[in-house]
C-alpha cells in the first residue's frame, strides 16, 4: 500500500533514540543494482553504497546479500564499523513486493537492522522525488511504468515487462528495433540504418540474432536503445517511429495520471530524458524537478512508517 504524506523528513528527524541520534538507511533495490544511502538523524546523508542487483523475483537469496553488501558499503563510506549494521533503521523498496508472496518472504528474512519496513521500489521512487509528499511519477527505464499518491490513494499504470507492454523504455524500445532489423533483413520491412548498427552491436544477423537475443535480459534489450536515439538523430523513419510510439504512450499515461489530480509530477529513470524529447509538449512542460533520489525515498518510507507506528502507541 502506497502512503502519502507532507515532507516527513524534519519531523521524524527530532524522533528520540537511546544516544539521541537515529540511523536511517534507505535502500533502493534494483534490476541491474542497489543503492543505499544511509542518514543521521543529526547530521544528515553520511553515506552511499552501490552493489548488485536485488530482484527477488529473478534471485531471491542475491537479492538479500546485495541489500546487506549495498548497507555495509554505506556504513564504511560514513567511516563506521558494519557492526552497526544493527542500530539501522531501514527502508527498503523492491520490485516485485506488491505480490502478498513475495512480499511476505521478503518480511519472513532474518535481516541485520534494528527495524526495517518493506515497500515497492515504485513507491519510494515516488516519495523521493516529491520529497515525502503527494505526487506522481513515470519511470522510464529498463522498463516503463507511472504512479500516483494523492491523500493516501495510489494508482500504478503500466510495468507489465517489455515483452508485454513498457512503451518508451529502453527494454522495450530495443525489442522494438531487432523486430524492425530482422523484418527488413527478409525484405518484408522498410530499410533501416538501425540493421548496421545492430548487427554491428550484436555481431551476426539474422538468426545469429535471434540466436543471441532470444530469453535475454530486459538489461540486454534496453542496451540496445542508445542505437535507437542514434539512428533518430540520422532522421531513420523507422527509429523515429519506435520513438514517436513510446512518446505518445507515455504521454497518455502522464495524462491518465494527472486525473489523479497529483500537485506535481517527475520523470525519472535512465530513459527519460531522452524520451522527454519524444513526449507532448502540453505534457512535458508541466513536469516538475526531481527533489530527491529513490533511496532517499526509502528513508522517507522509514520515516513515515516509525511515525505512524509511534501514533499508535500513543
Amino acid at each position: 500500500m502506497f502512503a502519502g504524506s507532507d515532507s516527513v523528513l524534519g519531523e521524524n528527524m527530532k524522533d528520540s533514540s537511546v544516544n539521541g541520534e537515529i540511523f536511517y538507511l534507505g535502500v533502493d533495490g534494483g534490476g541491474s543494482k542497489s543503492v543505499a544511502r544511509l542518514v543521521s538523524s543529526r547530521d544528515g546523508w553520511i553515506g552511499t553504497g552501490i552493489s548488485g542487483a536485488a530482484n527477488p523475483f529473478t534471485d531471491y537469496q542475491g537479492a538479500l546479500q546485495s541489500i546487506r553488501e549495498a548497507a555495509l558499503l554505506a556504513l564504511d563510506d560514513a567511516g563506521m564499523p558494519g557492526e552497526q549494521l544493527s542500530e539501522l533503521v531501514a527502508g527498503v523498496g523492491l520490485a516485485g513486493v506488491n505480490v502478498p508472496s513475495m512480499a511476505r518472504l521478503i518480511g519472513e528474512w532474518q535481516h541485520p537492522f534494528k527495524g526495517m519496513h518493506l515497500t515497492t521500489d515504485l513507491e519510494i521512487a515516488c516519495l523521493g522525488a516529491h520529497r515525502g509528499g503527494d505526487g506522481a511519477v513515470i519511470i522510464a527505464g529498463t522498463g516503463s511504468v507511472g504512479v500516483s499518491v494523492v491523500d493516501g490513494n495510489s494508482l500504478a499504470l503500466g510495468g507489465h515487462g517489455f515483452q508485454l507492454g513498457d512503451k518508451g523504455g529502453g527494454a522495450w524500445t530495443g525489442l522494438e528495433a531487432i523486430k524492425a532489423v530482422l523484418l527488413a533483413d527478409d525484405g518484408l520491412g522498410p530499410d533501416t540504418v538501425l540493421a548496421t548498427m545492430l548487427e554491428d552491436q550484436l555481431q551476426g544477423k539474422g538468426l545469429a540474432i535471434v540466436e543471441k537475443m532470444a530469453g535475454s535480459s530486459p538489461d540486454a534489450f534496453a542496451r540496445l536503445a542508445p542505437r535507437v536515439l542514434e539512428a533518430a538523430s540520422e532522421k531513420d523513419e523507422v527509429a523515429t517511429a519506435i520513438l514517436s510510439e513510446g512518446g505518445n504512450y507515455l504521454s497518455e499515461l502522464a495524462a491518465k495520471l494527472w486525473q489523479t489530480t497529483p500537485p506535481r509530477m517527475s520523470m525519472i529513470g535512465g530513459f527519460a530524458d531522452a524520451m522527454l524529447a519524444w513526449m507532448d509538449t502540453s505534457v512535458t512542460e508541466r513536469m516538475s524537478p526531481v527533489l530527491d533520489e529513490p533511496e532517499m525515498g526509502a528513508v522517507y518510507f522509514a520515516q513515515l512508517q516509525g511515525k505512524l507506528s509511534s501514533d499508535k502507541r500513543n
